[in-house]
């Protein structure tokens, strides 16, 4: 436990009318079966399908692992505290929690960055692209995203643990997350917010100004292919390019800011936990063949062995 005294925190959570509670709290359910439904679907189907072999599909069924497993670490909670009212968690509860977030968070942006990588090599380098994403290396990234991702999980929990708490355990969110919890802090932690925003803040610019600039050069490389090539190619990208917005826009409006923002922090946190992975397996099948046909043989024959 860290130096205080507190063994639990009190979420002041997203809303204070009981009636928006309970209307929120259903609608909160509903996305959250909806994202355990859709991406699960995606997984099984990539993994029940030939389309495991293929680096983007590799890739996406892990992005829909982690997609799972982040809301997992925020939504149960949320929505059973607007459910009962119960919006207390114990102080190991909370570290655990952020633990999990930042890690499966962390483990998504460096997965994002691995699908725009194969991209990069599928279009501007399709000579080498066996070679360069072999499934060894597809392995190695996947592993090496989740130990970038732990390093970085764990450097925010040691962060936290060796502060002092005092005065209100209310934290003005309603997930355990580092800025609010510095808020809580006696002391002054001005010089590790700047540490936080330098690590996570910068970091999510960089990797998303790097993953920009990669699909601006995959786009003008496009405009030299024929047009079947092309279409093909800005079907995929362009799912790419919607899931990097919705994902990296809402993270740095949130770890950018010197933390004094805490109101906005809530509403933003709620698109890289709720609502991006609500619409990740819609964006990636809606208007990829290959995943609506892989879906059909895969549910299709699932529902033939069952009648028989």
């Amino acid at each position: 436990m860290g130096f205080g005294n507190f063994t639990e925190f009190i979420f002041l959570g997203l809303f204070h009318n009981d009636n928006v509670k309970a209307m929120c709290a259903v609608m909160f359910l509903l996305c959250y079966l909806a994202i355990l439904c859709g991406n699960l679907v995606v997984l099984i189907t990539i993994r029940g399908s030939r389309l495991s072999d293929q680096p983007m599909y590799y890739f996406l069924s892990y992005l829909s692992f982690m997609d799972v497993c982040f809301t997992s670490t925020v939504a149960p909670k949320l929505i059973i505290d607007l459910f009962v009212q119960c919006n207390t968690i114990s102080y190991n509860g909370c570290i655990a929690q952020m633990f999990y977030a930042h890690f499966f968070g962390a483990t998504e942006i460096f997965i994002l960055v691995a699908m725009a990588y194969d991209r990069y090599v599928a279009i501007c380098r399709p000579l080498y692209y066996m070679i360069t994403m072999s499934r060894q290396v597809c392995n190695i990234l996947v592993i090496a995203s989740a130990i970038g991702a732990f390093i970085h999980s764990l450097v925010h929990v040691f962060i936290i643990i060796r502060l002092p708490f005092c005065g209100t355990n209310e934290i003005d969110h309603y997930f355990c997350d580092i800025f609010p919890l510095l808020k809580l802090a006696c002391t002054d932690t001005r010089v590790l917010v700047i540490v936080i925003i330098t690590t996570t803040g910068v970091l999510s610019i960089l990797t998303f100004l790097a993953l920009v600039i990669s699909y601006i050069i995959i786009l003008s490389i496009l405009r030299t292919r024929s047009s079947e090539g092309r279409r093909k190619a800005l079907s995929t990208c362009g799912s790419h390019i919607t899931v990097v917005f919705m994902f990296f826009l809402p993270l740095i409006f949130t770890y950018v800011p010197m933390g004094d923002s805490v109101g906005d922090d809530k509403v933003f946190a709620l698109f890289y936990t709720m609502i991006a992975p609500l619409f990740n397996p819609l964006i990636y099948t809606l208007r990829n063949t290959d995943m609506k046909n892989a879906m059909k043989k895969v549910w299709c024959q699932e529902k033939l062995f069952e009648g028989k």
